[in-house]
């Protein structure tokens, strides 16, 4: 394959970023070139300081050390696993960047004690909040005055003010679930499907963003309105029963909110007689174990760690330029990645 210098050298950039370490042998082997040509591209590469050669071995040069900061950063989250697992590590790397420091508190979503894990936080030193507030399903106006009172910076994390709430003074990131949802269903569409039922929880901000999406989507797509099926977990038999109602009335697409949800739900539909994606076209939210699924499930994938990474930015801009700068508010989109469970090869 006949490749520019500059094409080799981006190429060798990439596989390098990718790989961490590589011997020469294998560059060439990768890019179907001469060891002798991708050999020099590396000396060169390497006296321009743009890759590391030692002992055979390629990398990238080594990035100098990132001297404290001396900021101090609060994390507060429903949970520090699964969907909040990769927005902390967003978070974590945008701060190394600067040698900031971020100290993280854990409120679970049924936990009242929001209040007292920001004490604690403040008591730490902390000079700027980053938090996940546990808003109940009547929404925030009630709930966040006292977010906007607090002697640091806040930043909401996955939390979308509403216009008249105290806390739409306050800077914001999060994923937007309604083009999320729209998404998937614009997916299904594609795939000639004219209903989407939604099986959905009830009980985060995220599942009443979700529903939200639902309702917007399918008015948008001119798609045959459906009830949305309450998901609890301690009765998802019921949620399959009413699923398969649905299938027996022609439904042959569900969007599933969460993946814990979808995967207990596929295992259900098939001992009940539906197959996944045969009977069924399944797409789950969230995409944290998706595709671990049998089938593998496609889902939307909401940007956690990029939500992680701007929050933190957004913060260290409000700590640097203070009070007077402007609020942001910043929607991310989340992606749709396809798998097994939304095409039937048969149906296609």
């Amino acid at each position: 394959m006949a490749l520019t210098a500059e094409q080799r050298r981006g190429r060798i950039l990439e596989l390098i970023t990718e790989l961490g370490t590589a011997r020469v042998v294998d560059l060439a082997e990768r890019l179907d070139q001469a060891q002798v040509t991708v050999r020099r591209d590396v000396a060169l590469m390497a006296e321009e300081g743009l890759l590391h050669r030692s002992h055979g071995s390629v990398s990238l040069p080594s990035a100098p050390a990132v001297q404290p900061s001396g900021r101090v950063v609060g994390m507060l989250v429903p949970t520090a696993t699964s969907y909040f697992d990769e927005v902390i590590d967003g978070v974590r790397a945008a701060a190394e960047t600067v040698g900031a420091r971020v100290v993280l508190g854990i409120s679970p979503y049924e936990s009242a004690d929001d209040h007292a894990q920001v004490r604690q936080l403040l008591d730490s030193g902390i000079q700027g909040l980053l938090i996940t507030p546990n808003w109940q399903p009547l929404g925030d106006a009630s709930e966040s005055a006292w977010l906007t009172e607090l002697p640091v910076p806040v930043v909401l994390v996955e939390r979308k003010p509403t216009p008249d709430s105290p806390a739409a003074e306050l800077d914001s990131v999060s994923s937007h679930h309604g083009h999320g949802v729209l998404l998937a269903l614009r997916h299904l569409v594609g795939l000639g499907h004219e209903s989407v039922v939604l099986a959905a929880r009830n009980d985060t901000s995220t599942a009443r963003d979700v529903r939200a999406g639902y309702a917007a989507a399918v008015a948008s797509l001119g798609l045959t309105p459906l009830p949305i099926l309450d998901v609890d977990e301690s009765e998802m038999d019921r949620s399959a029963d009413e699923i398969v109602a649905a299938v027996g009335n022609g439904v042959r697409a569900a969007l599933v909110h969460n993946d814990r949800a979808a995967i207990q739900l596929a295992a259900l539909l098939h001992s009940r007689g539906v197959l996944i994606p045969r009977d069924l076209a399944l797409v789950s939210y969230d995409d944290v174990f998706a595709a671990l699924a049998a089938p593998p499930l496609t889902a939307v994938a909401p940007p956690r760690r990029a939500v992680g990474q701007v929050a933190m930015e957004l913060m260290l801009r409000r700590l640097d330029g203070g009070p007077e700068l402007p609020v942001r508010h910043v929607a991310l989109l989340p992606s749709l990645r396809v798998r097994t469970s939304s095409v039937d090869a048969g149906r296609a």
